[in-house]
């Protein structure tokens, strides 16, 4: 007899096992049920289930999900953020993309300041944050140790974000924060049918590739990742994030 957390959350324990279940998914809601019991990468399955049972000291007393993070936002959106993976006392903790950390302090302030968000603050789930005409994802939905997936992890998780890609059928925008979720999206891309430029596009803030489809035309925008070794320096400022999401605002409404 199945656990009702394997009943709620499927349980997926191989990266072919990762395929199929993507590839079977027909709603979004479905998709973050089963990106939420993925148990397809060892290392980072025992690190997440590390860190929930250790805690952080000033979250001692919390209750830490210490599993998969699903994304966050409507099947109608048209763009995507795409960003790393949790944070170990993050989402990792709240169970809910850039929820909880410092990073989703500047992600949700920004796409609030864009309109893409009723509040400027996500701090837990059921805080009453909505998104509107976006949806943000990780690379890897598992937080990895010193927040550094291996290419294998990232290969092996890619389906469930080339999955959600593909359920979002007025796409027209993806963000992509930070160089590693910009190459571990063109595989995605290149799979869903898109054309990829050769050589691949460099990462940069500020990049802006155009892409044509069967699905219609895509485009993707680099910017630098809300990470607090980028903010706390200065290498990325709010007036730098804020223009990378109106531009993709803009480009999202020119689809009318």
């Amino acid at each position: 007899m199945l656990s009702d957390d394997e009943a709620r959350f499927p349980v997926t324990r191989t990266p072919a096992g990762v395929v199929r279940a993507a590839r079977a998914t027909r709603e979004l809601t479905v998709l973050d049920q089963r990106i939420s019991g993925c148990s397809a990468c060892p290392r980072l399955v025992a690190w997440r289930e590390e860190v929930a049972e250790v805690k952080r000291a000033s979250f001692r007393h919390e209750e830490y999900w210490g599993r998969p993070v699903p994304g966050l936002g409507p099947a109608d959106a048209r763009i995507a953020v795409v960003g790393l993976a949790p944070a170990a006392h993050g989402g990792n903790r709240t169970g809910r993309v850039f929820t909880g950390d410092r990073s989703g302090d500047w992600i949700f302030a920004a796409l609030w300041r864009a309109g893409l968000a009723n509040q400027p603050t996500s701090t837990h789930v059921g805080d009453g944050l909505e998104l509107t005409d976006v949806r943000v994802a990780a690379a890897v939905r598992c937080a990895p140790p010193a927040n550094a997936p291996t290419p294998a992890e990232r290969d092996t998780c890619s389906p469930w974000l080339a999955r959600e890609l593909d359920l979002l059928p007025r796409l027209r925008v993806v963000v992509v924060l930070g160089g590693f979720g910009w190459t571990a999206l063109w595989p995605v891309l290149a799979a869903a049918g898109y054309a990829i430029p050769r050589p691949r596009p460099v990462f940069g803030h500020g990049a802006e590739v155009q892409l044509s489809g069967s699905r219609g035309p895509l485009t993707v925008l680099g910017s630098y990742h809300v990470s607090q070794q980028n903010t706390f320096t200065g290498k990325l400022t709010e007036p730098m994030l804020d223009a990378v999401l109106t531009r993709a605002t803009e480009l999202a409404g020119s689809d009318g």
